[in-house]
């Protein structure tokens, strides 16, 4: 399959979409508050429905899983219809709270999965004008340049990224001390932001106790690509486990063990 019409499809639409949340960045928008109690501002309601609004309009047959408007299942005129194994990840706005602060560490991610693997994925950062995307065969490229995961292979050297101390208290109490004694530098480079640094060689671990699907759209092919692991805390890659982490090579199983306590 020739998959750069849907590299160039979702690296656009990621794109375009970012321009549409920096017209409320910094605006004082209010946000609305989900029963989990995370937050929701028109900026990723306005992102979602363009997203959506192109989608449908390019694919109509393609499924649409999306934070703000859920799913859209897959239309098949036949059984035999390959469409119905295309299905779209929507995260508008990955890193809301960092957007409603005016911290621009935030993205939107597009992930495309075909027959059940993640084969296309496009993160836009609109704060910082940064592009990172990938398809499988075409590599991983950020702001129009190959990248690749670093090759530091000690931990003892290692730039560890998170999101949120208290979700690694909740999950287990002494991982988070075991991972940041074990680490070089530890920085809260949250969300979308931190699998970016990764991925760009920037830092060599980022790692979430929970995630949701949509958080995780674009970055299996991306680290695929980029020559590092993005999966779940027991080494299946993907985006559905519910927990992520975004690691160098090198430095993968040094990772798992120190999760596992090892």
């Amino acid at each position: 399959m020739n998959l750069q019409p849907y590299l160039d499809f979702t690296t656009q639409l990621a794109y375009r979409a970012g321009r549409i949340t920096l017209g409320y960045f910094n605006t004082g928008i209010r946000p609305d508050y989900k029963a989990d109690d995370t937050p929701v501002t028109a900026a990723d309601r306005a992102a979602e429905e363009f997203i959506r609004g192109e989608i449908e309009k390019t694919y109509p047959a393609h499924a649409i899983v999306g934070e703000e408007f859920g799913v859209k299942p897959s239309v098949s005129i036949r059984e035999s219809d390959s469409t119905s194994a295309f299905r779209w990840f929507i995260d508008p706005i990955d890193g809301t709270k960092s957007f409603l602060r005016g911290i621009p560490l935030y993205g939107v991610l597009i992930g495309l999965e075909i027959e059940g693997v993640i084969q296309v994925g496009a993160a836009y950062y609109p704060g910082t004008d940064e592009m990172l995307c990938a398809a499988d065969g075409l590599g991983a490229w950020w702001n129009g340049k190959r990248t690749r995961v670093s090759e530091v292979d000690t931990f003892e050297r290692a730039w560890l990224c998170y999101t949120s101390y208290h979700g690694f208290e909740k999950r287990d109490p002494t991982l988070w001390k075991r991972l940041s004694d074990a680490a070089y530098a530890i920085r809260g480079w949250s969300d979308a932001y931190g699998y970016l640094a990764v991925a760009t060689g920037r830092a060599e671990v980022m790692i979430d106790p929970v995630v949701n699907d949509w958080d995780c759209g674009p970055f299996p092919v991306i680290f695929r690509e980029a020559g590092g692991y993005f999966g779940s805390w027991s080494g299946e890659e993907g985006h559905t486990h519910g927990e992520a982490i975004g690691v160098n090579t090198a430095l993968k199983h040094k990772v798992m063990e120190l999760i596992r306590g090892a």
